[in-house]
């Protein structure tokens, strides 16, 4: 399916249509600015300074898609577009992985 100017879109190899969560050896530490994420496999720190862009993350397991917990964010399509392209980072580092059935 073409992704329209309404719809986000992401980056290579991040199926916003797909169910995603955080990785299981990834703690979250949220902060005044957004949230601290620690990677305790890879040992990789990244830094959420968006509000929004926590609450998609800690949201993403009780949707069915990447793209459902855009939506219920409530942000509007060019920050729905930031977020997804937000995500697509936070995959490429495994911060957030893919759900499987098993994992859900």
């Amino acid at each position: 399916m073409p992704v329209s100017a309404a719809q986000p879109a992401a980056g290579p190899g991040f199926d916003l249509d797909r169910a995603w969560g955080i990785h299981p050896q990834v703690a979250v530490r949220p902060e005044p600015f957004g949230a601290l994420l620690y990677h305790f496999g890879t040992r990789r720190l990244s830094f959420l300074k968006d509000p929004t862009l926590l609450a998609v993350v800690q949201a993403l397991p009780e949707h069915p898609s990447a793209r459902a917990a855009l939506a219920a964010s409530g942000a509007d399509a060019a920050a729905q577009r930031r977020l997804a392209r937000a995500l697509a980072t936070l995959a490429a580092t495994d911060m957030i992985t893919e759900r499987t059935e098993a994992s859900s």
